[in-house]
């Protein structure tokens, strides 16, 4: 049994700076000096911006582009000591994390070379806003055919945001085979840090691929996976190795969580240490203190952790816990790493902190630092979340309806072939008028929660609860909770409101991957009229000319929703 230290990954991709193309966006850019960023005692400092400024009006005009060039391959790993096929980025799980300063220009050339296991691609930058870049949101059906293995295929987009984020495969469920990595965009913080520790994933993991755990999903429900993996990593039986952290005595250090799990809601926590919050996927908040930290699938958050326990032992256990309310798993006891204040890492024989096993948010200690009231809306969109059984198979609804869309016509092709009428299962909503806000409330009487990602927005959260959602429910329209995913209770209500000032095809789905393949999900196409006049229509058509191709030569069958 060995331990896997966390340290900057050594990225096998090239990467390089050159002169910015100016995207087009809502934001008002302003130039920005060359600097250093911030540093430990000034982090709410960014050159000649601070945590001060309004993010969603301002952005640093930095004339960077940041390119970075990966390839998506089939591999054999053993990351807990147990073999077996996954997808690799650049040849790691994660895949590199890529980094950018805020307002930079980002590039990314996406190589399929997924020629054992034949599989399309595309990856998704999660949580990024993508203003007026919509084709580059990188989504199979929705945005984009697939790239076909042996191709290339090119993302560019505006760092508006900054914060900590990461990047997948929304094809299928590539993402939950290993093709996943995070995304740093430097800027200022609420809070001073001394050192930035980088990413750390938490995921479930199992023995079996995920597709050879399709056929169960979706025949006879979720299956439960054997474990889970800290940054890649775990261990198992005899084999595999712990993530091992070492913390300095009287540092502080930053640390930015994701939930990369396809099936799994993790509370974490690191022994005897508490966990300063600072940010909610990419917005930054009033800090807030916890001992125990709920993640939900697809969520982010960034914390401060105070090296101050040296005088209690010399390493402590830092542990991703499933929470068997919501999510099945083999090992809920033994997701762990390791933090150590000395140079050798022993075995920690330190308790956990006291929590009680749910499934909720941290919606209740969430303040957004940049105060924002949430505009009047004259209607609201309710979406009912439901099973069915469609062709013996187990599919998720909304409205009754369960999504299906096709790999060689997704949404944003037919906006841009003028097509004005979709199909009931394409799932859409129209968001016609500008600058409007828009309400919606997804419920559910059943006893599964469902973490909702929407694409393109940061969404205002203003309700959320168990029950049935009636005119009764207050919203909450003073500064709520703004992110860009929120947990659907158990057998109650979501009720998020967001701005159309961004016009695109958007994908709204639950994050648990079974049900993002079962069809949980719709789309909002905001703003029809202007989507095609800031599209790269070339592209767009090569692509799925590619496409098409291929999986009609490979007699390839689609078998999920299609994103």
């Amino acid at each position: 049994m060995y331990s896997s230290k966390l340290s900057t990954l050594a990225l096998s991709l090239l990467y390089s700076t050159a002169a910015a193309s100016p995207l087009s966006s809502s934001v008002k850019l302003q130039p920005r000096a060359a600097c250093s960023g911030n540093t430990a005692t000034t982090r709410n400092e960014w050159c000649d911006f601070s945590i001060d400024t309004d993010y969603m009006t301002v952005v640093p005009d930095t004339g960077v582009t940041r390119e970075y060039w990966l390839e998506l391959t089939d591999v054999i790993v053993a990351p807990d000591g147990v073999s077996r096929p996954a997808i690799a980025i650049n040849g790691t799980i994660p895949a590199p994390t890529l980094f950018a300063d805020w307002g930079d220009t980002v590039v990314i050339h996406v190589t399929n070379s997924l020629t054992t296991s034949n599989n399309g691609t595309s990856i998704h930058w999660h949580g990024i806003r993508q203003s007026f870049t919509n084709e580059n949101d990188g989504v199979a059906s929705i945005t984009q055919c697939p790239a076909t293995p042996g191709e290339t295929i090119t993302y560019t987009w505006r760092a508006e945001q900054y914060g900590s984020t990461w990047y997948h495969s929304h094809f299928a469920l590539q993402a939950w085979e290993g093709a996943a990595g995070g995304f740093i965009i430097n800027g200022p913080a609420t809070a001073n840090y001394d050192e930035d520790l980088g990413m750390v994933f938490l995921t479930d993991w199992d023995h079996s691929t995920v597709d050879q755990l399709w056929t169960q999903a979706e025949t006879s429900g979720p299956p439960s996976l054997d474990t889970g993996l800290i940054n890649g990593t775990n261990v198992y039986e005899d084999g595999g190795a712990r993530l091992e952290v070492s913390f300095t005595s009287g540092t502080s250090y930053r640390i930015r969580l994701v939930n990369g799990a396809v099936d799994t809601h993790f509370k974490f926590s690191i022994d005897n240490h508490t966990l300063q919050v600072i940010a909610t996927d990419l917005v930054p908040i009033q800090p807030y203190t916890t001992t125990v930290l709920n993640i939900g699938m697809g969520q982010r958050y960034d914390i401060i952790v105070q090296a101050d326990q040296a005088d209690v032992a010399d390493s402590f256990w830092m542990r991703a816990i499933p929470q068997s309310a919501c999510s099945e798993n083999d090992n809920t006891e033994d997701i762990r790493g390791i933090v150590t204040y000395t140079d050798t890492a022993t075995t920690p024989t330190t308790t956990a902190w006291d929590f009680i096993d749910s499934c909720e948010d941290e919606t209740d200690n969430i303040i957004p630092y940049h105060v924002k009231a949430t505009g009047t809306s004259s209607s609201i969109t309710t979406e009912e979340a439901g099973v069915a059984i469609i062709n013996g198979l187990f599919r998720w609804t909304l409205n009754s309806t369960s999504m299906l869309v096709n790999w060689t016509e997704p949404t944003l092709l037919q906006v841009v072939n003028e097509i004005t009428e979709f199909e009931s299962d394409d799932s859409v909503i129209q968001l016609s008028d500008p600058n409007e806000w828009v309400y919606i409330v997804i419920e559910t009487d059943l006893a599964v929660p469902h973490p909702v990602h929407l694409h393109g927005h940061d969404f205002s959260l203003l309700a959320q609860g168990t029950g049935e959602y009636s005119s009764d429910v207050a919203l909450n329209m003073d500064n709520p909770p703004r992110r860009d995913t929120a947990l659907l209770p158990a057998g109650g209500y979501l009720v998020i409101g967001f701005e159309t000032d961004n016009p695109g095809v958007w994908l709204m789905h639950c994050h648990i991957g079974w049900h993002t393949s079962q069809g949980f999900a719709l789309q909002f196409v905001e703003r029809y009229s202007e989507i095609a006049g800031i599209t790269n229509t070339d592209v767009l058509e090569d692509t799925c000319s590619t496409w098409s191709t291929f999986q009609t030569l490979e007699g390839i069958d689609q078998e999920d929703s299609g994103i």
